[in-house]
């Protein structure tokens, strides 16, 4: 919690800034609806932030929702705002967690784990080969460099075109396979069906 407070929060003009305001007020209304939501549900408890202000540009504190329900509605949907919501889970309950992650949304775009363990880390990865169409390990889901990785979501989010890359443009056209052969057959068998 402390090192949320340090989050520095203004005009982007001003590059001390970490956190910048929301895009417009569209945004706004979403994602402080969600954070109404949570304040107003028995089933979750604001442990940073919770404050917005659209007085002066719109911007909202980042802000982490701890719930008891792992289908709560900040696990489900895409925010697209500081909003982090957090669902702890037993230990021994990790394969649950993993099914969890793959099934409580229709949305794909970026999901992350983090591990020290290998065998858990290729676990966690094919487990949650589907559930998100940009997948990082032991890094920020926002780390997608901007012109040299391809970046597309699955599901719900997207076609998974991975915008920024050679697969993208397959999007956009029709592709066309041609085969030309120079020494034509000149039966219709095969050669590996004649008797021995």
């Amino acid at each position: 919690m402390s090192e949320v407070k340090k989050l520095k929060m203004g005009d982007v003009e001003d590059f001390t800034n970490f956190i910048s305001a929301v895009i417009d007020k569209n945004a706004f209304d979403s994602i402080s609806g969600y954070i109404k939501f949570a304040k107003d549900s028995k089933e979750a408890e604001i442990i940073t932030g919770g404050n917005f202000d659209d007085s002066k540009g719109y911007f909202i504190e980042p802000t982490t929702i701890v719930t008891t329900n792992p289908k709560f509605k900040t696990m489900e949907e895409e925010i697209f705002g500081p909003v982090l919501t957090i669902y702890v889970y037993e230990d021994d309950k990790f394969d649950e967690a993993l099914d969890l992650c793959d099934q409580t949304s229709p949305y794909a775009l970026t999901g992350c784990v983090w591990a020290q363990d290998r065998k858990a880390i290729l676990k966690m990865s094919n487990k949650l080969r589907d559930a998100a169409g940009n997948f990082y390990i032991n890094d920020k889901p926002t780390a997608a460099v901007v012109g040299q990785q391809p970046f597309g979501g699955g599901r719900a989010s997207g076609t998974n075109d991975k915008a920024g890359s050679g697969m993208n443009l397959m999007r956009w056209m029709t592709a066309r396979t041609i085969k030309e052969t120079f020494e034509p057959p000149k039966d219709w068998r095969y050669p590996f069906m004649a008797e021995k």
